[in-house]
C-alpha cells in the first residue's frame, strides 16, 4: 500500500490533508516524547455522519439550537490531532507537536494525563457501527507517516480510548476491526 502522506516535522501536519487550528490544544510539557496513539470514534449527533458538526464542536462553534443533544455537550472544549471521516478525508485540527484535548481524564501504563504523551485521532463513526475500509486505509498511512517522522513512535502502542478511560469511554467500539487494521499496518 502506497503510503501518500507525509508528516512535516517543523509545522507538526499532515499533507495532505485540511488544516484548521482549534483553539482546544496548547503546549505539551517539556521533555515528554510522543509514546502513544490513541483511535476515538465521534458522530454529532450520534451516530449522524457528514453534518459538519465535527469540525464545529472543535472549534468552538457548535449551534447547540441544532440539536437536543448538543445542550449535553456545550461546555466540552475538546479537540483531536486528526479527523477521519467515513469517506477517508484527513482533517488536522492540532499540530502534532502540540497537546489535543482528546484524551480527557486518562491513564495508561500507569501514567495519568495522556493527552501529555499522546497522538489522538478521531474516527467520524460510533461505539456500536462498524467503520470503512478506506477508513482504516487512511488510519494505517497516517499511523506510518507518524511513525516516519517521530521514532518515538515507531514502537509506540495503539489502543482506543476505551483503554485509557476505562468505564467512562467506549470507542471506538465494537465496530472497531483492530486484527484488520493491525493486519493492514504491518
Amino acid at each position: 500500500m502506497l503510503n501518500d502522506l507525509e508528516v512535516n516535522i517543523a509545522s507538526g501536519l499532515i499533507h495532505p490533508a485540511e488544516y484548521i487550528l482549534s483553539p482546544n490544544c496548547d503546549k505539551r510539557p517539556d521533555n515528554i516524547d510522543l509514546n502513544l496513539i490513541v483511535v476515538h470514534s465521534i458522530s454529532l449527533p450520534p451516530a449522524t455522519y457528514g453534518s459538519g458538526h465535527i469540525k464545529n464542536l472543535f472549534m468552538n462553534t457548535l449551534d447547540i439550537r441544532a440539536d437536543p443533544y448538543f445542550m449535553e455537550i456545550k461546555d466540552l472544549k475538546v479537540s483531536a490531532h486528526v479527523l477521519i471521516s467515513r469517506e477517508g478525508a484527513i482533517t488536522q485540527f492540532v499540530p502534532f507537536h502540540l497537546r489535543a484535548w482528546h484524551a480527557g481524564k486518562s491513564v495508561y501504563n500507569g501514567r495519568e494525563n495522556c493527552n501529555d504523551f499522546s497522538i489522538g485521532i478521531e474516527l467520524e463513526g460510533t461505539d456500536r457501527d462498524i467503520f470503512e475500509d478506506i477508513q482504516y486505509i487512511q488510519l494505517t498511512k497516517l499511523v506510518r507517516a507518524l511513525r516516519g517522522a517521530y521514532s518515538s513512535l515507531m514502537d509506540a502502542d495503539i489502543i482506543g480510548h476505551s483503554d485509557i478511560a476505562l468505564g467512562r469511554k467506549a470507542d471506538p467500539g465494537i465496530g472497531f476491526n483492530w486484527n484488520y487494521f493491525f493486519g493492514i499496518l504491518e
